[in-house]
């Protein structure tokens, strides 16, 4: 069993440069299915989700160059010359990602059969929208215990009104519809940085795919697919955790690559509570030593952080803003509208000394400023994993965090880089 072991009270100084998108990784690696020429990633984030998924590919007969990952280069080469196989199931149960191999398998072989995908426990994370659009497209979906099994001859283009901006449900529509005879329009669709980079990667690949970064995107069926290279975005998740990172230590940290234009609502919320972020070209600046304080609204109300579909405030950033606001002086609610348990790991920050008052399961008052202490804690999904991390970087004493491998699955060697800014962090091993 691994765990980190933290001594908190070092503030975080220097220069950090986020890896690639961790949810542009996952539907591109998908997507190599949907072609039998080479395509080579760059920028592929080194976590665990994407060697799952990398290892169920294999598992399917595409052929894998991962070397690159292993030397640190972040670039993965793949072939779908032939697909002999159906996703792991085992594997799949493990990272959200495995369902979006549907599309692809659909549109390249007419058949596809899949197990419940895994993922944060975060509360109901439904694949019906998935199954919407699939069938939407002419897919025919009947269940199995906890299989899907899914087939279709050619895919139809259509118009799909998708039941709700799902993130992973787009991506599947999008994936499912490129070799899909005529056009298909998709409404209601979301538009998160790392749908949109989905939709440039395969534009790249001589998909049609026109309303990118809109809410309703058309896309143009082609007969085929060829080969070429694309660069992952950076993760703005990863960005907004630094941030949050370096303002509860009171360290200065820049931030490079950090596509200041994804991060403007993440910047506005951090300022309500007292963090400034400041952008110099493509890099961010968080400076050192900032009195954090809560910005109330007018008449001195108590200002409200929730989360939202893009462009809002995201929801896996919820948790770095919670621990954040127990470090800035003044009382602010936190409300996470969109997954049931994703505040369900107050309880350790209750215990480490945090001032929070869990209303419901989607609201909590958090009063700051509060002094943190050390404490044995267990990371429940990644988000809050990092979240836990942050608050025992600030609190005194020693903190001790189990089931890191949830953090592992996000987040790329994070002792080792965090270690570089200062920190004083290291990895156990039973």
């Amino acid at each position: 069993m691994e765990r980190l072991i933290v001594e908190g009270g070092y503030p975080l100084h220097g220069e950090i440069t986020p890896a690639g998108n961790k949810n542009s990784a996952q539907p591109m690696l998908a997507a190599c299915l949907l072609t039998d020429e080479p395509i080579t990633l760059h920028n592929v984030p080194n976590i665990d989700d994407v060697r799952v998924l990398l290892n169920m590919l294999e598992g399917m007969g595409v052929e894998v160059d991962a070397s690159g990952l292993a030397h640190g280069r972040r670039t993965v080469t793949l072939q779908a010359n032939k697909v002999d196989g159906q996703p792991d199931q085992d594997l799949g149960s493990r990272v959200r990602g495995s369902m979006l191999m549907a599309g692809p398998l659909l549109a390249r072989t007419g058949h596809a059969i899949l197990g419940q995908p895994g993922g944060d426990a975060i509360g109901r994370r439904r694949i019906d929208t998935h199954l919407l659009a699939l069938k939407a497209l002419g897919a025919t979906v009947s269940v199995l215990g906890s299989q899907y099994i899914m087939n279709a001859g050619r895919l139809k283009g259509t118009d799909i009104f998708l039941d709700e901006a799902s993130v992973t449900g787009t991506e599947q529509a999008i994936l499912a519809s490129v070799l899909a005879e005529g056009q298909t329009t998709i409404l209601n669709a979301a538009s998160e940085p790392h749908v949109q980079d989905l939709c440039h990667m395969l534009n790249t690949l001589g998909a049609q795919i026109s309303g990118i970064g809109s809410n309703t995107l058309t896309v143009d069926g082609v007969p085929k697919l060829h080969g070429g290279e694309h660069t992952i975005i950076s993760d703005h998740m990863e960005v907004g955790s630094f941030i949050g990172l370096a303002a509860v230590t009171g360290g200065e940290l820049r931030i490079h690559n950090a596509v200041p234009e994804h991060m403007k609502m993440t910047c506005l919320v951090f300022s309500k509570l007292g963090v400034r972020v400041d952008a110099d070209g493509t890099d961010m600046i968080v400076q050192g030593g900032q009195d954090l304080r809560v910005a109330y609204d007018m008449h001195e109300a108590i200002p409200k952080i929730d989360d939202g579909v893009w462009p809002a405030f995201p929801s896996d950033l919820i948790s770095i803003a919670l621990v954040t606001a127990t470090q800035s002086e003044g009382t602010v609610l936190i409300f996470e509208k969109m997954f049931e348990n994703r505040l369900f790991f107050v309880d350790r920050l209750i215990s480490m000394g945090a001032r929070i008052v869990l209303c419901d399961p989607h609201r909590a008052v958090v009063v700051g400023k509060s002094q943190l202490r050390g404490e044995d804690v267990s990371s429940p999904d990644i988000r809050a994993g990092m979240a836990l991390l942050q608050a025992a970087l600030c609190a005194t004493g020693e903190s001790t965090i189990f089931n890191v491998r949830q953090i592992d699955r996000g987040y790329e060697a994070i002792e080792k880089r965090l270690e570089s800014l200062g920190a004083r962090i290291r990895r156990v091993y039973d």
